[in-house]
């Protein structure tokens, strides 16, 4: 995988005058102080229109360098979050006014409904959301990425979305799973990589058939494995890690 070069077209929604404009004034910076990002085929994000897309999570600190290569890449970051922090006084309306996006855990009938709804929006809007589908930071010992949720699939299917895998890597230097922070030195590379849209419907995905959903994650999580790899220099595991099968509990978040 070549580099991208020379600079992308931005598209309509980080171009137009929006809140996203002073706070990437503000933090864009800063971020850029913590990683030196090296994004491969940002060219593959959609310019226009609605996407979802879905990188791996290791450390706490990687949704800053995913935020910044959307951004780079020309489009305004939006993730998932918990449908209750939009009830948080102030919280709440910096997450409406930026454009998040919010998941229901209350109940399955709910999350379907919300998932529809989300679908609906992001396609009228035009705009993308970024899901992490391990749900949580990756309990896999070499921090490959784990076995997946349905999420980002029930999204993406639900609107005919286009879904983009994702890997990135080196934010554990500055922030190790479940670890410590370390600011010095400034400037630590972190590698992105956007890849080619993942083809739900060969894998026969169907939102009424948990199974063919649980199949096609499987297929997005091996496309974000294969993508690490390349970044990593090294084989991905032939399987992924399930926290199910070593008696973990999953406390997952930015999920569907």
């Amino acid at each position: 995988m070549a580099a991208s070069s020379g600079r992308l077209r931005a598209s309509k929604e980080k171009s137009r005058p929006s809140v996203f404009w002073p706070l990437a004034t503000v933090i864009a910076p800063l971020i850029a102080l913590l990683f030196k990002l090296e994004i491969e085929g940002a060219e593959k994000l959609p310019r226009e229109g609605a996407y979802v897309l879905a990188p791996n999570h290791y450390s706490e600190a990687d949704p800053l360098a995913v935020a910044l290569a959307v951004w780079k890449a020309g489009r305004a970051p939006r993730f998932m979050a918990k449908e209750s922090l939009f009830h948080v006084p102030v919280l709440g309306w910096i997450l409406r006014i930026t454009g998040m996006v919010p998941v229901a855990r209350s109940s399955s009938a709910a999350s379907a409904r919300l998932t529809l709804e989300t679908s609906e929006t992001l396609v009228k809007l035009g705009r993308g959301v970024i899901v992490y589908p391990e749900g949580s930071l990756t309990r896999d010992p070499g921090m490959w990425p784990m076995r997946g949720k349905t999420g980002a699939v029930r999204l993406a299917l639900a609107g005919d979305i286009p879904l983009i895998p994702m890997a990135q890597w080196g934010c554990q230097v500055v922030l190790p799973r479940y670890g410590k922070l370390k600011l010095w030195p400034l400037r630590r590379p972190v590698k992105v990589v956007f890849g080619d849209p993942v083809d739900i419907g060969r894998s026969g995905a169907d939102e009424g058939q948990p199974a063919s959903l649980v199949n096609a994650t499987d297929m997005l999580m091996a496309e974000v494995a294969e993508l690490l790899s390349h970044l990593r220099g090294e084989p991905a595991p032939a399987e992924r890690w399930n926290p199910a099968d070593h008696g973990q509990r999953e406390t997952g978040r930015l999920e569907p």
